[in-house]
């Protein structure tokens, strides 16, 4: 891939899809109120673009587009076959686009462009390669009966679409929880109104472009972008939308389930985590310090399972704390797009605020900080990479979401020691354990409550694996074969063979 652009292309690029208007139905439009909102920039902010603020009413249009094509338009004829033929052509489209892709979520979100390049576009088009492989192979079954009213039948399932999914985005790496959305719910028959974030929408908006230009018929994927209070709501409380698919946090998903639940409108959720990295005496010390340092850091510690509860064995606990934080010490904060620069800020002064206040509890809770700490606001949202030692799992840090670059080192003495702080927390989605011993290795990752664990390795994701959690952490799966059926309902069908 090529060098990261600069803010002067970024911004040239992001305001030439459409004016950032709505696409709905094939087509770019303005809100139905003409109402707009500011993409504004963590590193200077500054406005850097202005999207359509979406409004219940154009949920509702697009909603109608994407019924029209599941009920009787072209989608709805084609076969596994050609839908797989053009989720691949869009693979291809955003193999393409993918500097500029990542240089648009970089750009909102004050990341460097280097970490979507190498992780987001590449799992994004891989899953879009997988869901178009699942497009022809979504299969029935026959199961056998002992008939009816001692008549013989036979007996098959068909798998068939959800319907229209209203699909709600998060900030932090949008393209490509995007593609773990749209990939498999493509794949599987399905329409769909997609949301943004309003932080983020400039990557969504592309990505409407190229399905156009893919040749997905148009209606089959929306974009609506807007405020979730607005937009995502009206998603949520439409009758015309079958199912919601949603990445945030906790406190959203609950809502979004009482919305649903009168309704009964499927729902898959994506939620937080506070993931335990387990470290053991006899792991490779510097393998593990490299790792959790990943998991702590990686995007500036905003992702749902970045693996921010530090657990290491006691004999160990002081030298490998000194490790992570002189990692943590070593990371050049600042502008992303100047040299040398690792880590830029967080993505609102909401989580500057959030992170900062957390940081401020953690010493008053008792923590010994070793590194980072609070950090004074001058301009853009930064903050210092920061480590707490000698902590408690009772503590806030340690029990809540921080979703910023902040680790808490928490002793253990055994095995089943470890094992029960790691599940002392109300979220399940991501564990690691670093070890050098296989059989405990199998033990631990059985043990430990979580929908995905790495065993010497952060954050096992992969477009063939299923991804999601349990608990706080979520309901439901994406990715793999797991994402692709849980945009199908199971029909049975029994046909008489007598007379």
């Amino acid at each position: 891939m090529n060098s990261p652009s600069t803010p002067a292309a970024q911004l040239a690029a992001a305001q030439d899809i459409a004016a950032l208007e709505l696409f709905i139905g094939g087509r770019f439009v303005p809100a139905s109120d003409g109402g707009t909102l500011d993409v504004v920039s963590p590193v200077t902010e500054d406005v850097i673009a202005t999207s359509a603020s979406g409004t219940a009413a154009d949920v509702d249009t697009a909603v109608k587009a994407a019924r029209a094509q599941l009920d009787g338009g072209e989608w709805r004829r084609m076969s596994g076959s050609q839908r797989g033929l053009l989720i691949h052509r869009l693979a291809d489209l955003v193999a393409r686009d993918a500097d500029l892709i990542a240089d648009m979520d970089a750009s909102c979100i004050g990341r460097s462009p280097i970490e979507p390049r190498l992780l987001d576009l590449p799992n994004a088009i891989e899953t879009l390669r997988h869901s178009a492989g699942w497009a022809d192979k979504i299969e029935g079954r026959t199961i056998p009966t002992p008939g009816y009213m001692g008549m013989p039948t036979m007996s098959y399932t068909l798998r068939e679409p959800v319907g229209v999914v209203g699909a709600i985005v998060p900030w932090n790496t949008p393209f490509m929880i995007t593609a773990w959305k749209l990939g498999p719910l493509l794949a599987a028959g399905c329409t769909v109104v997609l949301k943004p974030s309003e932080e983020t929408p400039l990557s969504a908006l592309h990505l409407a472009k190229l399905c156009q230009e893919a040749g997905i018929p148009d209606g089959v994927v929306n974009v609506v972008t807007g405020y979730g209070r607005v937009v995502g709501k009206a998603l949520c409380e439409h009758p015309g939308v079958d199912k919601i698919t949603f990445t945030g946090s906790p406190e959203v998903g609950a809502e979004i389930q009482r919305i649903a639940g009168p309704l009964f409108k499927r729902v898959s959720l994506e939620l937080g985590g506070k993931s335990p990295q387990i470290v053991f005496d006899d792991a490779s010390l510097d393998a593990a310090a490299q790792g959790c340092a990943m998991g702590v850091f990686f995007n500036q510690g905003q992702i749902c399972a970045a693996g921010t509860r530090v657990l290491v064995q006691r004999g160990i606990a002081e030298r490998f704390a000194a490790m992570l934080a002189g990692a943590a010490k070593s990371v050049k904060v600042g502008n992303p797009l100047d040299e040398g620069v690792q880590m830029g800020p967080v993505s609102k002064k909401g989580q500057f605020e959030r992170v900062n206040r957390y940081i401020r509890q953690g010493i008053a809770e008792g923590a010994t900080l070793l590194a980072g700490g609070e950090t004074t606001h001058t301009k853009g949202w930064f903050v210092q990479p920061t480590i707490f030692a000698d902590a408690s799992n009772s503590m806030s840090i340690a029990q809540d979401e921080i979703f910023g670059p902040v680790a808490t080192i928490i002793p253990f003495d055994t095995e089943e020691d470890a094992i029960r702080i790691a599940n002392d927390s109300r979220y399940g989605l991501g564990a690691t354990v670093w070890t050098g011993n296989v059989a405990r290795a199998h033990r631990v990752a059985q043990a430990v409550r979580a929908g995905a664990v790495g065993i010497n390795c952060w954050a096992p994701i992969d477009a063939r694996l299923p991804w999601g959690g349990v608990g706080s952490s979520g309901i439901g799966r994406e990715c793999g074969l797991s994402g692709v059926l849980a945009y199908t309902e199971e029909k049975a069908i029994t046909v008489l063979l007598a007379g």
